[in-house]
């Protein structure tokens, strides 16, 4: 079996990239070998079947990862996905801190990969909560209430920005940096736009 294709934006990367960089390269060698298209976003090396997201690179300071973006519908016999944060819901990580790890792994990768394409390929999806079943904190329920021209504009977002600004505004601790957040994003609310629009 031909490996695939390397994508000159992805070369690039590693021209100037230089954390995790024989790590990464090690983590594409053995996608490529699992015959998929290979592109860059997100800042990252992403692979894809059929044009449908199936495996992402990135590092981060403490290690670089492998991300499954339906990792949730995949069965985990070696134990090795991780969930990112609690509000992650489909994607899910193998984590590597060294190129010794990912040489050791190269068969059991491969496996998960192939796995995350048979999910791809099979058309499974994941159950997202809803908007509805996340937490509005008490300093935005507030706005909402007390304008309800806001909370129109709110309601109007898709769910996923919806999420994105429920999820942006209960990360912070204290009650000051909420009503600040708030307050910076209403505009956006307003203008049918996501955080990251």
């Amino acid at each position: 079996m031909a490996k695939s294709e390397t994508n000159p934006k992805v070369d690039a990367f590693l021209a100037r990239t230089t954390e995790w960089r024989a790590e990464i390269e090690a983590l594409r060698k053995i996608i490529l070998d699992c015959q998929l298209t290979e592109d860059f976003k997100w800042g990252w090396p992403c692979y894809s079947i059929d044009k449908k997201n199936v495996v992402l690179i990135h590092g981060f300071k403490e290690y670089c990862a492998l991300l499954l973006f339906k990792g949730a519908l995949m069965t985990d016999p070696e134990k090795i996905l991780v969930q990112q944060t609690e509000n992650v819901q489909a994607a899910r990580q193998i984590r590597f801190t060294g190129l010794d790890e990912i040489k050791r792994m190269d068969n059991i990768l491969k496996a998960y990969i192939h796995q995350a394409v048979d999910v791809e390929k099979a058309g499974f999806k994941v159950d997202f909560k809803k908007a509805s079943e996340f937490a509005v904190v008490e300093e935005f329920q507030a706005k909402l209430d007390a304008m309800p021209e806001l909370k129109t504009a709110f309601q109007a977002l898709t769910p996923g920005r919806q999420r994105g600004y429920l999820l942006h505004f209960s990360s912070a601790k204290q009650s000051k940096t909420r009503e600040a957040r708030i307050e910076k994003y209403m505009p956006k609310i307003f203008d049918g736009k996501g955080l990251e629009d």
